[in-house]
């Protein structure tokens, strides 16, 4: 007989219901990913393009926690971005949080016009350091917070505002490789 187990998702995203799966005991829910729409737990609209992946870590009765294994946006909403006439400066980077956390952080910044390859090359740069920077200066749950509410994007644009006006910054991936 199997048994429905309820997943809820950790803290970060206020320990929402993510869904019900069926298992045959606790320890083959153990280890189990789900993938879920970021607009399913915020409720924000704006959302809508970025899957969530949770990976199962606990059963207690018939409730299951999670964490969070990687936040990434859809390829379609990436390719709307990318247009005619406009630079793009991708940058993946390792960095650790100043709990210990080590993850992979994947950014895309696009210009409002075209740039030069030194302005993109500068832009690579001062972002490089200002993630590892940022990251360092902060744990793993106020992270992926600033990530969400979108205030690690702002202030990577005001930092890098004078090298090149921007269109826009996204954090295309995030994957937690080392809790």
């Amino acid at each position: 007989m199997k048994k429905w187990f309820s997943v809820y998702a950790p803290s970060e995203f206020n320990t929402a219901l993510i869904g019900e799966m069926p298992a045959n005991d606790d320890e083959a829910a153990m280890g189990r990913s789900i993938v879920v729409s970021l607009d399913a737990l915020t409720h924000n609209p704006s959302h809508a393009y970025t899957n969530v992946k949770f990976k199962i870590t606990g059963v207690n009765g018939t409730t299951a926690s999670t964490k969070l294994v990687s936040m990434e946006q859809l390829y379609s909403y990436i390719r709307s971005l990318v247009r005619k006439y406009r630079s793009v400066a991708t940058l993946v980077q390792n960095v650790q949080t100043k709990d210990g956390v080590k993850m992979v952080v994947k950014l895309l910044i696009i210009t409002r016009q075209r740039a030069t390859a030194r302005k993109i090359v500068g832009i690579r740069k001062e972002a490089t350091e200002m993630a590892k920077g940022y990251f360092l200066e902060n744990n793993a749950s106020a992270i992926v917070a600033a990530i969400l509410e979108g205030k690690f994007q702002s202030d990577l644009a005001s930092r890098l505002g004078h090298i090149a006006q921007l269109n826009k910054i996204e954090v295309r991936k995030l994957e937690v490789t080392q809790a």
